[in-house]
């Protein structure tokens, strides 16, 4: 099958790493047109926006892009180019999964988890005024359409993915009525479609301090736009970091897999940054386009690549020497 893949490089160490994992996904065989889409800070010198109107008009009409990290400002200067692209292409369900990787040290074992996070609403709708000097309010938004959707997303992967548990994470004990829908939708779904599945729920505070005592107790993880945020890069840390976790953002019939790291600038274009995360991700976008035999490829790949564990073929976060190039060249002479 021949696909057309719309293609933003980022900021950073963006450029770097997809083209890194461009090299991956071409010497698997796979059919692919590149379309390269201006986003981010780079993005604002040449056309004065970080998402100019071709990026989304491309994106909108060829259905599926690969995103490297973008830069966002913190505290002022432009609006996040992440929260910008869910918002217009309504993307609306954040899938992270989460699991331990051979050769990857950590504190963990047996983690193999997947976070399903509302993505296009709560404290994240940008919805932030001063109400007085030295004052500032900012609305959380849920709604009963976006609540049921993200739900029946996690409970109808868990039936195709033959994955047994749905964990909630909420504060509806403080915020009743909009932790308490978002409770209430999520409920009602899993008794509609999937009462087969195990279900429960755990109050946000208490869910933090279970996932660093037994994270291997989770499985599928179910939770609204901001505690999704911050739980995604907590559950990343159990596995090693957020440099060996992909991402992907699916809307109705639009999909966006990204790098969740950042752009770090402080080492662009030196040739050492990771790009297993975007190359993991590569690997999801594969999937949902129905190339599977060569996701499986390049997933066997960098497995093997990781519990062999050879210097010259990790990058430097991994414990080895390899610069990201000769990573990428590692993992393509494994394909067999």
């Amino acid at each position: 099958m021949a696909h057309t893949i719309c293609l933003i490089k980022g900021d950073g160490i963006g450029p770097e790493v997809t083209e890194a994992t461009q090299r991956v996904i071409e010497a698997t065989g796979a059919e692919v047109t590149w379309i390269s889409l201006p986003a981010g800070a780079g993005a604002v010198k040449k056309y004065g926006k970080t998402l100019p109107a071709h990026t989304i008009d491309h994106i909108k009409e060829y259905k599926v892009a690969l995103k490297g990290p973008v830069t966002t400002p913190i505290g002022k200067g432009f609006k996040s180019v992440n929260v910008q692209l869910r918002k217009r292409m309504n993307l609306y369900c954040a899938i992270r999964p989460v699991r331990n990787l051979e050769g990857v040290k950590t504190r963990y074992d047996d983690v193999d988890l997947v976070i399903f996070r509302e993505n296009t609403e709560g404290l994240y709708s940008g919805l932030e005024n001063e109400i007085a000097e030295g004052v500032v309010t900012s609305l959380k938004v849920v709604t009963r359409k976006a609540s049921e959707r993200i739900a029946r997303s996690a409970f109808k992967y868990c039936q195709e993915r033959g994955r047994k548990k749905v964990t909630v994470f909420h504060k509806a004990n403080i915020m009743k009525k909009s932790d308490g829908l978002f409770l209430d939708c999520v409920r009602r779904i899993h008794e509609e479609i999937a009462p087969e599945i195990e279900y429960e729920e755990l109050i946000i505070d208490n869910a933090c301090m279970q996932m660093v005592r037994d994270p291997s107790r989770f499985d599928v993880l179910l939770l609204e736009n901001f505690f999704g945020d911050i739980i995604s890069d907590l559950c990343a840390g159990l596995v090693g970091g957020l440099g060996v976790v992909p991402g992907a953002n699916y809307g109705e019939d639009v999909a966006v897999f990204e790098a969740v790291h950042g752009s770090a600038p402080d080492i662009a274009g030196q040739d050492i940054a990771n790009p297993l995360a975007l190359i993991m991700s590569g690997v999801m976008m594969l999937r949902h386009l129905g190339e599977s035999d060569r996701a499986r490829q390049i997933r066997d790949a960098y497995n093997a690549l990781l519990a062999e564990g050879k210097p010259e073929e990790l990058t430097r976060d991994l414990g080895g020497t390899a610069g990201t190039n000769a990573f990428a060249d590692a993992l393509i002479k494994r394909f067999s």
